[in-house]
């Protein structure tokens, strides 16, 4: 079993003092859903064993706040930063996931952009939670995670339509479930 963990990086400015989209940097919302996220992956293990993060500024800034609210896990996972999620569409971060297969990570997070990561999570999602697909069905919002199992030992064999939707949960969602 493999478990694949999509997350959108959380909301960001508009513009970048650059005028570049890649330097785009999260805005205070998208930094408080980041460590809203982090906490809650802290609360349901298990956690990634390697994560692949966008180098795009607002990519990397989710998850620096995702990890400082996860703790102190033990073993810490590996991080590799990766330019080719920038703009990835879906066949880009299946071969993204497939090359995983190297280091053989029983969970792996992808964190990324839309609407790669939304147009990856609907073409993976095969089955599972029918009211979490409606929820996905339309929008990935930013800073969600999608959780995928794959019933495969080798990441090299996950396919479009071969997942099972376990979860997916949203800053949204986490804050109505609080009131």
């Amino acid at each position: 079993m493999r478990r694949l963990l999509l997350l959108r990086h959380a909301k960001t400015e508009n513009h970048a003092p650059s005028g570049k989209d890649i330097d785009r940097r999260l805005d205070q919302r998208g930094r408080n859903d980041a460590a809203t996220m982090g906490a809650w992956l802290n609360r349901h293990p298990p956690l990634p064993d390697l994560v692949c993060v966008s180098t795009a500024v607002r990519a990397r800034q989710t998850w620096d706040l995702v990890a400082d609210e996860m703790g102190k896990a033990k073993p810490q996972p590996l991080v590799a930063h990766l330019e080719e999620l920038y703009g990835a569409g879906p066949g880009e971060l299946l071969s993204v996931i497939r090359a995983a297969a190297g280091e053989d990570p029983r969970r792996l997070m992808i964190v990324g952009h839309n609407p790669g990561l939304h147009e990856l999570a609907l073409g993976l999602i095969g089955g599972g939670d029918a009211e979490g697909r409606k929820a996905i069905a339309g929008n990935l919002p930013t800073g969600s995670i999608v959780a995928i199992d794959f019933a495969t030992d080798d990441w090299n064999d996950v396919a479009f339509r071969g997942g099972k939707l376990v979860q997916f949960v949203s800053p949204k969602l986490l804050k109505s479930a609080d009131e």
